[in-house]
């Protein structure tokens, strides 16, 4: 963990798979104890940032089934209009 500029460029960067093993390995070292109180804050921001780039990779995803699913319900309404006419 470096300081804020260059985590938060880090963390940019990562891939959903990366994020999450990243988060998993900080909030096993969490719970595992055995570091300051120093360490915990550092890995507790971190893991934050983790959890952020994880929840905007799952939004994204989601963001992309709804527009896959909404698309053939759309393209559906259209010609049922039509044959209904």
């Amino acid at each position: 963990m470096t300081d804020d500029g260059t985590t938060a460029a880090a963390t940019g960067t990562l891939g959903y798979e990366q994020a999450r093993d990243e988060l998993i390995e900080v909030v096993r070292r969490l719970e595992a104890g055995g570091t300051s109180l120093e360490e915990s804050l550092a890995l507790w921001e971190r893991g934050e940032e983790l959890a952020k780039v994880c929840r905007h990779w799952l939004e994204g995803a989601r963001a992309r089934l709804d527009a896959a699913l909404a698309a053939p319900a759309a393209d559906g309404a259209g010609d049922t209009a039509a044959d209904a006419g």
